[in-house]
């Protein structure tokens, strides 16, 4: 499995504690915590898609490099 996929996961896991301190039992700093967080998920996110988008222009741009040299 890619390691992005896995640094994505263990984001993910490490927020559940304050997901539930902020839910379940109202605590306040919990809620600040998780917008912090989630901004950082946002963060992380933008970072795999313009990886993602990289990869497949290389990749593209690999295919036109084949299809000229036959």
């Amino acid at each position: 499995m890619h390691h992005r996929f896995q640094q994505l996961q263990e984001f993910v896991n490490s927020l559940e504690d304050d997901f539930r301190k902020f839910y379940e039992k109202g605590v306040m700093s919990a809620g600040t915590r998780l917008r912090k967080k989630m901004q950082e998920l946002r963060k992380l996110a933008q970072e795999i898609r313009v990886e993602i988008q990289q990869i497949k222009q290389e990749k593209k741009g690999a295919k036109k490099t084949e299809s000229a040299g036959e």
